[in-house]
């Protein structure tokens, strides 16, 4: 009987990758278009998208090719290049099967982890090879088509089902091998190849298999001491914390000069993040004209926090953009309800945003030239910012001590509450956590679960997830 409740499970999970792959196969299909008047600002860094005939300056320019965009001036061409560089972690199929179930995809499920993923890939990249790194071959990539793409779905979701009655497994098309760049003096060359290597070294980190440091199998094993399973709802909240386990207890050396540290109950205790910061480890090598490398460790800070009560609070419109406009902003882990997204930008009232639900083949990244196009998205989204569910974790990156003084400094500034807001969306306090656990009541150490008694019927069972 066992064994038999296991084959059906096994079907049951083809059948639901299956019929993912064909539902997520649209996600991104949309032309995301965007003004030409005004700046458009990703982690920090501003574009301007200018028009050469000044005669139709109020013309929108979208992101499909290149050739479309042959008409516009400024830097269209810099944020192309520099939004495709950021790693994409997007959903994925026919991994080898998450531990204790037989769940070998995270389409419907895993957004929020996937979300998180990219937020700390982007903090990685940023630690080995600088904010200015961009990818050699970000403009190469192919625009994602419709048609291809959903015929393909088609085809597999038959033949996956087809193969799962039969009982086998469906062959999975693999992605294309990337194209070879190359050109350079000899000490350039050199340090083209050095960055790559790191570029590549993180990607692998987060592959989807059970030996990745930060990849989808150690996440799910890390968030069942936060009570979670693979196929739950991972809140904004839960994730950070979970990356700030899946790095502490990272193996790899690389990983020992950097650390995640989590604010708690909306509150940043400069002590704590000092006394991180100060912890001497295991430093990565200097890259030739690269960013120079601190003898302590540098943090990742992340901020859980919740702009308003089931919708987001306008008055949190200036605060969000403020945010994003910061040049050590690693994004915003966030979304609509239910559904979570990678904040990196924004233009005018709408965010810009890296999206998760696309359901891709797996890759197995413990080969040395496993192709990396599938972990780079070509095609930005735009949401309105009224759409953004309230609850989200913030993220900055910190290389030094001096980093985060300025840090610090700067968000004091824009957390000042306005006419309009009674209080911050967090607080910078000195000392450390433990100088105020006295303090507090027994009840409020349960972060990351508040009590939601705006429900009829509530209970001190019932909770929202942050």
């Amino acid at each position: 009987m066992e064994k038999g409740n296991d084959e059906v499970e096994k079907l049951k999970s083809k059948f639901v990758s299956a019929w993912h792959n064909v539902k997520y196969s649209w996600a991104l299909k949309s032309k995301t278009s965007f003004s030409r008047n005004s700046p458009v600002f990703l982690l920090g860094k501003c574009y301007h998208f200018k028009v050469e005939d000044e005669e139709s300056p109020t013309e929108d320019c979208s992101f499909q090719s290149a050739e479309e965009d042959d008409v516009l001036m400024g830097n269209v061409e810099a944020f192309r290049k520099d939004f495709a560089s950021r790693v994409w972690l997007s959903y994925r199929e026919d991994f080898p099967a998450l531990f204790g179930t037989a769940l070998t995809s995270d389409c419907g499920w895993g957004c929020t982890l996937r979300a998180g993923q990219m937020m700390l890939a982007q903090a990685l990249i940023t630690h080995f090879l600088g904010r200015d790194w961009n990818w050699s071959e970000a403009l190469s990539l192919q625009r994602l088509d419709a048609e291809t793409w959903t015929s393909s779905a088609a085809r597999k979701l038959v033949a996956s089902l087809e193969a799962s009655l039969q009982g086998d497994r469906a062959l999975v098309p693999q992605p294309a091998p990337s194209a070879q760049g190359g050109g350079g003096g000899a000490a350039e060359e050199a340090d083209a190849h050095l960055r790559e290597v790191y570029h590549r070294t993180v990607v692998s980190w987060f592959g989807d298999g059970p030996g990745a440091q930060l990849g989808m199998h150690r996440l799910v094993e890390l968030g069942r001491t936060s009570g979670k399973r693979a196929g739950d709802w991972y809140g904004p909240g839960v994730v950070a914390h979970i990356l700030r386990k899946a790095v502490e207890v990272a193996t790899e050396p690389d990983l020992r000069g950097i650390s995640v540290y989590v604010a708690q109950d909306c509150t940043v205790y400069s002590g704590d993040v000092l006394d991180s910061h100060a912890v001497r480890s295991g430093a990565p090598p200097e890259l030739a004209g690269g960013v120079a490398m601190d003898t302590g460790r540098a943090v990742v800070i992340l901020i859980p926090i919740r702009l308003g009560g089931e919708k987001i609070n306008p008055d949190y419109f200036n605060f969000v953009k403020g945010i994003l406009s910061l040049d050590y902003c690693i994004g915003i882990i966030g979304g609509k309800p239910k559904q979570a997204y990678y904040f990196v930008g924004f233009q005018d009232d709408s965010l810009i945003y890296m999206d998760p639900h696309y359901c891709q083949a797996f890759v197995d990244v413990s080969t040395s030239d496993f192709p990396l196009q599938s972990y780079h998205c070509p095609s930005p989204k735009k949401m309105p910012f009224s759409k953004m569910d309230p609850s989200c974790t913030i993220g900055f990156y910190s290389r030094s001590v001096e980093d985060y003084n300025k840090i610090s400094a700067e968000l004091s500034k824009i957390l000042r509450p306005s006419a309009k807001e009674k209080y911050p969306a967090f607080t910078f306090v000195s000392g450390h956590s433990r100088d105020y656990e006295l303090l507090r009541p027994a009840e409020k150490k349960e972060w990351p679960f508040i009590t939601d008694t705006r429900r009829p019927g509530a209970t001190a069972g019932d909770f929202v997830l942050l």
